[in-house]
């Protein structure tokens, strides 16, 4: 049903009421504190994750070679690119409902854990990823709406299509996943999760797009062994 994807559009639509009626009236402090609990929450999560699998080995092999595989095919890189460049685009020729809705739309949909919520919510049922992701972007929604107005709102249609496909998708192929196989994608999922936390906190610049490919091969290895 979507519930996550469904509940992540409407924190963004709370958010940019918020931060319409707030015009940049929120410090900056407040922002900062927000997102710092809702990295430590990420980390809560993807803990979680991590403790359903009974074979950390497949989840260690995946994660390797996710990580070279991803690292060798720029994944993480490419997807900056592209987002670089539809900013410069947008910033250049159009005005700042267009740069509102370009920006957020990437803001909320390229990334970690749009891919891995979404796949937990369609693979398990389990929404908590993607209510710890609507708490984030419900934050940024304040933030860019204070400053670059309506346009952040029109950002959950692509958020509604691009996440509930996924979940649409993995929920379509769970039948055909045993329950060794949605472990494996959730351990390795949790520990994704974990350096996007850290990121979050600004501990350390993780490159969690670069491990996206150890999802796969993770349900793979499950499968194999």
């Amino acid at each position: 049903m979507m519930l996550g994807t469904i509940v992540n559009v409407l924190a963004i639509v709370a958010g940019t009421a918020v931060g319409l009626l707030l015009k940049g009236r929120l410090p900056e402090r407040m922002k900062t504190i927000m997102i710092q609990a809702l990295g430590l929450i990420t980390i809560f999560v993807g803990v979680r994750m991590i403790m359903t699998t009974a074979n950390p080995l497949v989840v260690l092999i995946s994660l390797v070679l996710g990580a070279v595989l991803g690292e060798s095919l720029s994944v993480e890189r490419r997807l900056d690119e592209f987002g670089a460049k539809v900013e410069r685009r947008v910033s250049r020729d159009g005005g700042t409902f267009a740069k509102a809705f370009i920006t957020t739309t990437l803001l909320f949909c390229v990334g970690p854990l749009a891919i891995l919520g979404a796949l937990e919510d369609g693979l398990r049922g389990d929404i908590a990823l993607l209510l710890t992701k609507s708490g984030l972007d419900g934050v940024s929604s304040v933030a860019f709406a204070a400053t670059l107005g309506v346009g952040v709102l029109f950002s959950t249609i692509p958020l509604l299509l691009y996440q509930g496909g996924i979940t649409a998708g993995a929920s379509m192929l769970a039948p055909y996943l045993s329950e060794r196989m949605i472990n494996a994608i959730t351990a390795t999922g949790g520990l994704l999760v974990i350096g996007t936390a850290l990121n979050i906190l600004e501990i350390r610049k993780v490159k969690v797009g670069n491990m996206l490919p150890a999802i796969l091969l993770a349900a793979l290895l499950a499968a194999l062994f």
